[in-house]
């Protein structure tokens, strides 16, 4: 019997191609029995727990704004077919297509790991930030509160953290975010590609619409919260035509700063993206891979760090240009928000035992 076909309804990758670490691949196929929107046939979300060590990572990378972070899930739900984060599902043996969606791993100790690492005596405070590989908010955060535990920590802590999404959901936290945003300990970005609610629901299939995330900003701008917005990915032919529009929605609802990054597709990104083009937007595939390749010296992607967050070129050199002259015109060109890690405190129920008797 052949496999069913893959669904795709909710979910942005069109395929579950094998990791590029396993010795052999599968592949599915519609052999016309069983009909493609067949609710049995759908991907259902898969929770695993990972018992992790540590929570805090750190980074290197010098194109990277930060040397700390915290993500409390790996894969994400919101199913962007343009996830930078898709090929790590490929190092647990699994596809960094549907899989990737749908096979999401939390850590259920993240707050008690959190907590140990700032209570150590050998800790420096310094900016940590929550969501810089897969959303914190995304639709599991609902069910298993992973993101709360952790800014429940922060605020008993006063550790300053950012943290970044492109989900309403992070309105749910404005009781610490709030407070803690006042008292310049946390600072937050929401993320819009697009206004055009159609394209959104193809690209991001469970994300909150463009109009939620509008709403975001402004909750949280008016809670106290120095809030950003980020225009990431820019994809020229796609959505690079919107990047004043979005600019101006963002700053209106209250955004005081914004960044772009430019579409970026290492490993198996480049096909995924393709595969959902050629279905979702064919009549633009062609023009949009070429525009795409003029940003990357003719190919689909160059991981040289030194430019691959804005690629090079004439289109590249535009979209900075544009975004530039944007920023100044809505007034999203101030500095960025600088936190105060003067505050922290390792609170005294969280000291050692001994240390009561020091």
């Amino acid at each position: 019997m052949s496999p069913a076909p893959l669904p795709k309804k909710g979910r942005g990758a069109r395929s579950n191609a094998t990791g590029r670490y396993e010795p052999t691949t599968t592949e599915a196929f519609d052999d016309g029995w069983t009909p493609d929107d067949d609710p049995a046939t759908q991907i259902r979300t898969i929770l695993t727990p990972e018992h992790a060590r540590t929570i805090i990572a750190k980074n290197t990378s010098p194109d990277v704004g930060f040397d700390r972070s915290i993500n409390p899930y790996k894969g994400c739900e919101h199913g962007c077919i343009y996830c930078y984060a898709r090929p790590s599902h490929a190092w647990m043996g699994l596809s960094p297509g549907l899989d990737f969606e749908s096979r999401i791993f939390f850590k259920p100790e993240a707050a008690r790991l959190l907590e140990q690492e700032l209570s150590a005596r050998r800790y420096v405070c310094k900016r940590i930030h929550i969501g810089g590989n897969t959303d914190p908010y995304q639709p599991v955060e609902r069910e298993l509160g992973s993101t709360r535990a952790i800014l429940e920590v922060c605020r008993r802590f006063n550790q300053p953290f950012s943290i970044i999404t492109k989900s309403n959901l992070i309105t749910r936290d404005v009781d610490i975010l709030g407070p803690m945003g006042r008292d310049r300990l946390a600072s937050a970005f929401v993320s819009i590609t697009t206004l055009d609610r159609k394209l959104a629901r193809a690209m991001e299939p469970r994300a909150s619409t463009p109009t939620k995330r509008l709403e975001a900003i402004s909750r949280l701008a008016e809670a106290g919260v120095p809030v950003g917005v980020g225009f990431a990915p820019v994809i020229p032919g796609l959505n690079d035509h919107e990047l004043e529009a979005v600019l101006e929605a963002a700053a209106k609802a209250g955004a005081t700063t914004a960044m772009y990054v430019t579409l970026r597709l290492p490993l198996e990104i480049k096909d995924l993206f393709r595969e959902w083009l050629s279905e979702a937007r064919p009549e633009r595939a062609a023009r949009v891979m070429s525009l795409v390749r003029q940003t990357r010296g003719g190919k689909d992607y160059d991981p040289d760090w030194s430019q691959r967050m804005k690629g090079t070129g004439p289109v590249a050199e535009l979209i900075g240009a544009r975004f530039k002259a944007a920023i100044k015109r809505y007034g999203l060109d101030g500095p960025r928000h600088d936190l105060d890690v003067t505050r922290f405190r390792v609170p005294a129920d969280a000291r050692p035992q001994l240390e009561l008797f020091a």
